[in-house]
């Protein structure tokens, strides 16, 4: 599958070697520009900030889920979870003349710290793969997601960010985050454990250098900050707690195939921090009993693809019709408890003409746990002499799982978005023990 999808990344700029920069348009693919908000222009104030170079974003994003079957708790939870978030940027290019220098930040206060997957999907004793609200983040808490500065030079080709950032800002960016599993939102780089999303931030400076109008090159440095996510960090500048740097690297190519939009990505991380294997000791084969502990490696790698493209438009309408969009995340199963996972998925916006607006997606996952993961959970049950699943000191030993996820997405007005969604999973966190679950939620968007 890999190299099927790598044949078609390369021969894509073939397929259709017209400028993708004009006229291309990502609204099939899930970038649908914002509508007007719940305040309008403010009584004009928003025009005035926005004439000074001041543009901002401010949302607000629910989402609930309930155990509607299966499952390995079966007592009936409505978990919900909510956040607001402001992002911003200030040009200061109409000040100073520097192209496209600007200040960029982001927001974000989340509450209620309920997680419908760790308290009744899947089996405790092991750890999530998968999140029925991709919104959880662990705490109630307000974070600093990024504050940056950036600019470009060459004609624009080439532009440079340095600050407290996080990858959302350039890395890894050509599937959205409409689906409320989190399996299917976004990208799998996440997967790899050395940096993280939306609402965590991280020193670094990154270049994105415009190679041809449609293939766009991107690498950086950044610290890597196992201790990110603790609330002592949610608004630090400290370089206290990094263990090393990231090395991120990803091509991009935005194109059109067969006249419709398509993006597609490439990319390999590389990290210097130290990473504890999750099986072998350092003196044995067995970690868990070694006197010594478990081996540490002195780095770790991950790499993640996939594509988004459009391929059906509905009459003359380019904002109506289907896309598809596939992502893999592959890790170091030595140190990640995930080996790999391959997420597919589908789009239509605009499937009834009395509906414009709206949305349908389906989209499927399938996780493969890492084998160092398991051997170590076998390793346990060894130790402890249980072979019991029943056994509360049995640890359950984790293969692959397969989970779903359909929703509607209705744009009640141009401000609020009612998002209700079924998902299906089948063994859940990789338990065959763990009886499949049937989900439901309820995603809510406001934007001001």
């Amino acid at each position: 599958m890999k190299t099927s999808f790598l044949a078609l990344f390369f021969s894509a700029t073939v397929i259709h070697s017209v400028n993708a920069a004009d006229n291309w348009n990502g609204t099939v693919l899930g970038f649908e520009a914002p509508g007007e908000g719940m305040f309008g222009d403010m009584m004009g104030i928003r025009p005035i900030i926005e004439d000074h170079g001041f543009h901002y974003q401010l949302g607000y994003l629910s989402e609930s889920s309930y155990n509607a079957g299966g499952g390995y708790n079966h007592d009936k939870h409505l978990a919900y979870i909510d956040q607001f978030s402001l992002t911003f940027t200030q040009d200061l290019e109409m000040y100073t003349g520097i192209p496209d220098a600007a200040i960029e930040g982001n927001i974000v206060n989340r509450n209620h710290n309920d997680n419908l997957t760790s308290e009744r999907t899947q089996d405790p004793r092991v750890g999530f793969n998968d999140i029925a609200q991709e919104s959880w983040g662990g705490q109630s808490i307000t974070r600093l997601g990024w504050l940056t500065f950036g600019r470009s030079f060459d004609d624009r080709k080439l532009h440079w960010r340095i600050g407290m950032m996080n990858k959302n800002q350039d890395f890894d960016q050509i599937i959205p985050c409409d689906f409320q599993l989190l399996s299917q939102c976004g990208g799998k780089s996440a997967n790899s454990m050395t940096w993280y999303n939306w609402n965590k931030h991280y020193w670094g400076t990154t270049f994105k250098y415009k190679l041809t109008p449609e293939l766009t090159l991107k690498t950086g440095i950044m610290e890597q900050n196992p201790d990110a996510s603790d609330r002592k960090y949610a608004w630090s500048g400290s370089l206290k707690g990094a263990r090393g740097i990231l090395l991120p690297m990803e091509a991009e190519l935005k194109t059109k195939v067969n006249g419709l939009p398509g993006i597609y990505n490439f990319g390999l991380l590389y990290t210097n921090s130290p990473q504890t294997d999750l099986s072998e000791g350092k003196t044995q084969s067995v970690g868990a009993t070694d006197p010594e502990g478990y081996r540490k490696h002195s780095s770790t790698w991950f790499m993640y693809t996939g594509f988004n493209q459009q391929v059906t438009q509905r009459g003359d309408d380019p904002n109506r019709g289907m896309s598809v969009s596939y992502s893999l995340g592959l890790g170091d199963q030595r140190s990640n408890s995930i080996h790999y996972t391959q997420a597919a998925s589908m789009r239509y916006h605009g499937l009834f003409d009395a509906r414009p607006d709206d949305w349908l997606g389906f989209g499927m996952t399938y996780i493969k746990m890492s084998n160092h993961y398991r051997q170590n959970q076998e390793n346990l049950n060894t130790i402890y002499q249980v072979d019991d699943y029943g056994n509360p000191l049995y640890t359950p030993l984790s293969g692959h799982s397969v989970n779903a996820d359909l929703y509607y997405q209705v744009k009640v007005r141009s401000w609020l978005i009612l998002q209700p969604d079924l998902q299906y999973w089948y063994r859940p966190g990789g338990v065959k023990e763990t009886q499949d679950a049937w989900v439901t939620g309820l995603k809510a968007i406001v934007t001001f």
